[in-house]
């Protein structure tokens, strides 16, 4: 009885194999993008349907956009899919990437406490804005982590004629963090920060957290899709890659983009040329 058990679960384990076999064969690449595409849920609705139209998985790997980029830099990533435009170029340019594709874009909105102790909601005027939290020395959370927000951050301080590097002080605080663990220390501090609006739609731990200013063009945040450039890191799958950057800026991957919402919602504006 024993021989025949041993028989059947070996010939269990052969005929296992070969599902095993596909499974770990399933081709994958590696994309390294913002912490607002995935803590957005952007990622959590748009890659199965890409994955189920053309069988390659995606892994993504979550990081603020100058990290992102830095893999890219280093071969550790097939694809970037980040928003911080000049950086981006410049990634380009020097031959780390072969091209870079616009996909989508929203913005990015002032949120502060509801006391509003700088006595600054309503407004339209971010750099304005700015200026009187930095006079008020009133608590501001910086993600300082070298993506695309803070990017974004540090070029609205500079047009308002602040350095913000020699101004610090203890009302200026600097998480080194994600965009939603930047979020969740404003709202136990109470402080004022710049979110992208899509991760500040999708948080949950608002508490005495709000919009407070949007609707400058300044606030504008553009996203762009990047190659890593195969002749540099040969390893990078390139057809691959390039069959998910082909599909994001289809109309098919523009209409999955769009059609991400929250509570009625839209997060992600399409706009990639070829739409």
């Amino acid at each position: 009885m024993a021989v025949v058990r041993s028989a059947v679960i070996g010939l269990g384990l052969t005929l296992a194999m070969p599902a095993i076999q596909v499974a770990a064969q399933k081709p994958f690449i590696t994309v390294a993008s913002t912490t607002s595409t995935e803590q957005s849920g952007l990622f959590r609705h748009l890659l199965p349907a890409f994955e189920k139209k053309t069988g390659i998985q995606i892994r993504v790997v979550a990081l603020g956009t100058g990290q992102a980029l830095d893999m890219g830099r280093r071969g550790d990533a097939d694809v970037v899919f980040v928003h911080d435009k000049a950086a981006e170029e410049k990634f380009v340019a020097e031959g780390h990437g072969l091209a870079r594709k616009e996909v989508m874009y929203n913005d990015f909105v002032l949120i502060g406490p509801k006391l509003d102790p700088a006595k600054i909601a309503g407004g339209k005027d971010i750099v304005a804005a700015l200026k009187v939290i930095r006079t008020a020395r009133a608590p501001f959370v910086s993600r300082g982590d070298r993506s695309g927000t803070h990017a974004a951050e540090l070029r609205l301080w500079q047009l308002t004629g602040v350095d913000i590097a020699s101004s610090k002080g203890a009302w200026y605080r600097e998480t080194g963090s994600g965009m939603g663990a930047a979020l969740n220390t404003a709202s136990s501090m109470n402080a004022y920060l710049l979110s992208d609006r899509g991760t500040w739609l999708s948080f949950r731990n608002r508490g005495e957290l709000a919009i407070l200013v949007q609707g400058d063009k300044r606030l504008f945040n553009q996203y762009g899709v990047i190659l890593v450039n195969p002749a540099r890191h040969p390893h990078v799958k390139k057809n691959l890659g390039q069959a998910f950057i082909d599909w994001l800026i289809s109309a098919e991957g523009q209409d999955t983009i769009a059609e991400f919402k929250i509570n009625g919602e839209q997060l992600f504006f399409p706009n990639a040329a070829a739409r």
